[in-house]
């Protein structure tokens, strides 16, 4: 009877153990099963170089949603946005690929409009700004001098 009761106290504890496994592997790796505290919205780039899924997009240095999709259409970027409900994007709103750091992290900044009009989701942000190329600034200086 004791041998039971010990196999069903360790059975109790690996269970445990494994939950907090769980926990913690969804908590730091940021995983949302439901994506329902967002809304989709789409920009049109000419450029969007050194972006990919999952980038950060900020207004004013915080973090109000994601990059969830960049697709071609017309030799033209589309970025597909989740932005927070709680915010509201003016249609005259300006996204920009901007870096960060050193290393050069690219992530979308959005500059607020003056606009009252504000976006629907899936609606599309024209004023977009492509990312600082400074490998072609370089080459211009070098072949000109």
């Amino acid at each position: 009877m004791k041998k039971i009761d010990t196999e069903i106290i360790v059975g109790i504890f690996v269970f445990a153990g494994l939950l907090c496994m769980a926990y913690t592997s969804i908590n730091l790796g940021q995983v949302e099963f439901l994506n329902t505290d967002y809304y989709p919205l789409k920009a049109v780039f000419t450029s969007v170089t050194g972006l990919k899924k999952d980038t950060a997009i900020e207004i004013s240095g915080v973090k109000v949603g994601k990059v969830e999709d960049i697709h071609l259409k017309d030799y033209q970027a589309i970025v597909t946005m989740l932005i927070k409900k709680d915010i509201a994007i003016q249609e005259d709103a300006i996204a920009s690929v901007r870096t960060k750091g050193i290393l050069g992290e690219q992530y979308i900044e959005i500059l607020p409009g003056g606009s009252d009009t504000i976006l629907e989701p899936n609606s599309i942000l024209f004023d977009t700004e492509p990312p600082f190329d400074l490998l072609s600034v370089v080459k211009k200086f070098v072949v000109e001098k």
